[in-house]
């Protein structure tokens, strides 16, 4: 069996479930079983609500990003569950969370081997394999920290989680901006969204605010909707890619909508929210991909004045949208979910990682 251990809620948003159910699918479409095991019921829930089967660690343990001692209080009851399921040993797991301790991968490792998804890359994991899908991601700074584990490792971009429907795009970037897609993430307790819509909205343009499930601010959005006939709010989009297509400029928090965004090719500003999001925020405006307006947990008023002079700008000229659109299909292909869910199966049959060396 595999076991995907991630969370969603509102204050670390849907992402890491979101990305972690991209490579479910893949492996659901397989024919494997596939089974998650969330922290609280409002995540497991999101997870059942995608087809997945699902469960609750603790209800007391809330994945909002507390107290590392509270994710390793979960050992006992993978246990009960495991063992009620009749699968205590021989899974693949897939743990997803920035709360991740040494003892509680040791501990998962009595139930089969382990992967983890690592956006950072500071410090060296006791897994058997250690997954880095972000562009920024430095082959060789992980060489060096996993020299002599034993431990197998997978970065860069080629390794991004998309979703079938970014797999194939035909965009076309039009000569005037008609359409701008605001997108902040699942939670957004600060109403970001909101914030940057005062900033750059404009009379003559539609916007469209894509608001998770989990943002506390979805009525004070609504209201704005309801009183403005050129904004919309989605909520529980289906199909994203579709939605991206129809914009002409795109502002991101700096997560996987980053790469989804690129796959479609709709030029973007994105900036940073959290200090996981700035290596890819920096990565972006550095090589010239995209727009990077800065950190908003850092300096928020300086990351708007960013925001609205770059928006300006690409409002105004059409051939920094269409070097962006260009560029941004340059990182991504969208293969990553089918090459990790190669990786998961790999594991699976093998005793070690050396046959994971080959993809």
């Amino acid at each position: 069996m595999y076991i995907i251990r991630a969370d969603g809620n509102a204050v670390i948003g849907a992402g890491h479930l979101m990305r972690c159910m991209t490579v479910a699918e893949e492996l659901k479409r397989r024919g494997a079983q596939v089974l998650f095991l969330c922290a609280d019921g409002q995540s497991a829930s999101m997870a059942a609500e995608h087809g997945f089967e699902s469960e609750s660690l603790c209800d007391s343990v809330s994945g909002t990003g507390g107290r590392k001692e509270a994710l390793q209080s979960e050992l006992p009851a993978w246990e009960r569950i495991l063992k009620r399921r009749n699968c205590l040993q021989d899974n693949v797991i897939l743990a997803d969370s920035y709360r991740i301790t040494d003892i509680y991968l040791e501990g998962l490792k009595r139930f089969g081997r382990v992967a983890m998804l690592d956006d950072m890359g500071q410090r060296r994991f006791p897994a058997d394999l250690i997954i880095n899908y972000n562009a920024p991601a430095d082959p060789e700074v992980y060489r060096r920290l996993y020299e002599g584990s034993g431990s197998c490792v997978l970065t860069g971009s080629r390794y991004i989680p998309l979703r079938r429907q970014f797999g194939q795009s035909d965009y076309q970037v039009r000569s005037q901006v008609g359409r701008v897609l605001i997108t902040t993430g699942g939670g957004d307790v600060n109403n970001i969204a909101g914030q940057i819509l005062d900033r750059i909205y404009a009379a003559g343009k539609e916007f469209y605010l894509v608001v998770g499930r989990f943002n506390p601010c979805f009525e004070e959005l609504n209201k704005i909707a309801e009183s403005c006939n050129n904004v919309s709010v989605f909520h529980n989009v289906r199909n994203m890619a579709e939605l991206m297509a129809e914009c002409d400029i795109a502002v991101t928090a700096g997560g996987t909508t980053v790469y989804e965004l690129a796959a479609v090719g709709v030029p973007f500003i994105c900036f940073s929210c959290a200090e996981n999001q700035e290596a890819l925020t920096e990565y972006v405006g550095r090589t010239g991909i995209a727009g990077a307006a800065g950190a908003y947990h850092r300096e928020p008023e300086r990351m708007f004045e960013n925001l609205s002079r770059l928006f300006d700008s690409m409002v105004s000229h059409r051939e920094i949208r269409e070097r962006f659109s260009r560029a941004e299909q340059g990182m991504v292909d969208g293969g990553g979910a089918e090459r990790l869910a190669n990786a998961l199966e790999q594991l699976s049959r093998a005793h070690n990682c050396d046959c994971l060396e080959r993809i």
